[in-house]
């Protein structure tokens, strides 16, 4: 398992002291000068960069030295001489000699402040845009890569670098506004119509994000295995001849580069087109047998939009009680702990759980002669207590037994409409009946009902696999009419009208027929009858 790693100690231990706004100032001081190509400082140039990058809080030379001398101590200063210029006196030879420019840790420590600061005022967000791109990218890589032209190598490199820029995106913006998120549901004392409108639109950003998110799942993952068609080591190898990095004595860009572009495109696939068990979890074993990263978002969208409805709920709930179950029983407890005596704990357990006094004493035996009035209760025979009395404070009470509704007219309604809807049934399926092969063009115009039905059957054996001898077989639901469907071999196109308008389609060969009533080729299936292989050529 990999370590993971290790940052310098005193990297950022310039934000940890006391002068650390001071010191993060001079940071960004001498990041500015980076970008207008001033590689080193004097202490006087500092000071004005400070005021460019909006320090104006008086700084005395001494306090500005000291601290240039101690970024110099962690290692992000560099300290240089300047042999070059030409002092008047002693006091400006030791004011001007010293310069200043930063390191590659104290690059690093001022790119980590910005990265962090921009983190900080950036709001995540799932963008079908970037996916658009990313499979942009591949597709344009794809296409450089069929030429072999060593002029196409800065753009195979520039390509290359906008699709990792992608992938990063895609992966921050992810993590972010999942983050972000999960803090919306950890939100105590949300106003209930401000999560309202909240709820809404995430809902709403959440469903417009995962309409056709398979679909460009889909089309990225094409798109890599069509760039990994040409190899991924010829991709990064031109790559590498277009990105003309420096070729310095005794020092080695080309297997770091190729290393990391190596776990770029690993990444890439794991997130469209994982092998299984590439994707490994944390325990180091495959992790859900190679899914592609990008199809877990519909999980992380349905997850989302569940939590927030059960926020909503339990936020609504609470709203609507003016205590929860909750508060009722920690102000209990409270009680509970101030009483002064336990037999005034016992008074309150029985004010608040309804033990006492008993509701039933006033009930008496069914024959009360057999009971002489002397004896004790605790001596005494049961007596049945009614259900009703212990929740809802009262006993039953017979009352008089109410009117048997008579069902006879709705009855015969319902038996009326079933016959109707049968009979429509029974003429839709008579109309569409066939005697053997028959085209659409030959069906004639139909009623609104019959058409239904047809495009019913059509449906159905479209939806079937056909045959070695390419016919489709379907039956309707209840398994009373089945259909045998071929397509034209000529193209023919049918054109149905009914009462409605008109349908245009294939002018399929199609035989129907009722399975309940004798069979039109008793001796097979009517796609094995002679006659309807003659036809069916004749097609």
């Amino acid at each position: 398992m990999a370590e993971p790693p290790r940052v310098p100690p005193e990297m950022f231990r310039f934000a940890t002291t006391d002068r650390a706004d001071l010191n993060t100032a001079v940071l960004y001081a001498f990041g500015e000068a980076g970008e207008r190509l001033e590689t080193a400082l004097t202490v006087e140039a500092t000071r004005e960069r400070l005021r460019a990058v909006g320090w104006y809080a008086p700084v005395g030379e001494q306090e500005l030295t000291a601290t240039l001398k101690q970024l110099a101590g962690w290692g992000l200063l560099d300290v240089i001489f300047n042999h070059a210029g030409s002092f008047a006196t002693a006091e400006e030879y030791e004011r001007k000699n010293l310069q200043y420019s930063l390191t590659s840790r104290g690059e690093a420590a001022f790119a980590g402040v910005r990265h962090a600061m921009a983190v900080l005022a950036s709001a995540g967000a799932l963008q079908t845009a970037v996916l658009d791109a990313i499979a942009d990218r591949l597709g344009e890589l794809e296409s450089l890569l069929r030429d072999p032209d060593p002029g196409r190598n800065r753009r195979i490199f520039a390509s290359l670098q906008e699709l990792e820029g992608h992938l990063d995106g895609l992966r921050d913006n992810t993590r972010q506004f999942n983050g972000e998120l999960q803090r919306l549901l950890r939100v105590e004392g949300t106003d209930l119509t401000t999560f309202h409108e909240v709820k809404g639109a995430t809902v709403a950003y959440l469903q417009e994000f995962v309409s056709n998110l398979e679909q460009r799942g889909d089309t990225i993952a094409a798109a890599l295995r069509g760039v990994a068609g040409h190899g991924v080591a010829v991709l990064h190898a031109r790559a590498l001849d277009g990105a003309d990095l420096p070729k310095a004595p005794g020092t080695d860009h080309v297997t770091p580069w190729l290393a990391a572009r190596a776990v770029r495109w690993e990444g890439l696939c794991r997130w469209f087109a994982p092998e299984n068990g590439s994707d490994s979890g944390p325990d180091g074993g495959p992790d859900e047998w190679g899914v592609p990263r990008i199809r877990r978002l519909h999980d992380v969208a349905r997850r989302a939009i569940v939590s927030l409805l059960q926020v909503l709920d339990r936020i609504t709930d609470s709203r609507r009680r003016s205590s929860s179950a909750a508060a009722d029983f920690r102000t209990l407890a409270r009680w509970f702990a101030g009483a002064p005596s336990e037999d005034d704990a016992h008074r309150l357990w029985d004010a608040a759980f309804g033990l006492g006094p008993a509701r039933h004493a006033h009930l008496g035996h069914a024959d009360a002669e057999l009971i002489p009035a002397g004896v004790p209760w605790r001596e005494a025979e049961p007596v049945e207590v009614s259900a009703l009395l212990r929740s809802r404070g009262r006993t039953e009470r017979m009352g008089r037994t109410g009117k048997v509704r008579d069902v006879i007219a709705l009855r015969a309604e319902r038996q009326a409409r079933a016959g109707k809807e049968r009979a429509e049934l029974e003429a839709a399926w008579s109309a569409l009946a066939t005697t053997g092969a028959t085209r659409l063009s030959q069906l004639g115009e139909l009623d609104h009902e019959t058409f239904g039905r047809l495009l019913d059957l059509l449906g159905r054996a479209l939806a079937e696999r056909p045959d070695s001898t390419g016919f489709r077989r379907a039956v309707t639901s209840d398994g009373r009419v089945e259909i045998v469907l071929r397509a034209p071999e000529d193209g023919a196109v049918a054109v149905l009208r009914t009462s409605d308008g008109w349908f245009r389609g294939p002018d399929y060969l199609i035989d129907v027929r009722s399975l309940g009533l004798a069979r039109a080729c008793p001796d097979g299936d009517v796609g094995d009858s002679p006659a309807y292989h003659e036809q069916a050529a004749g097609a």
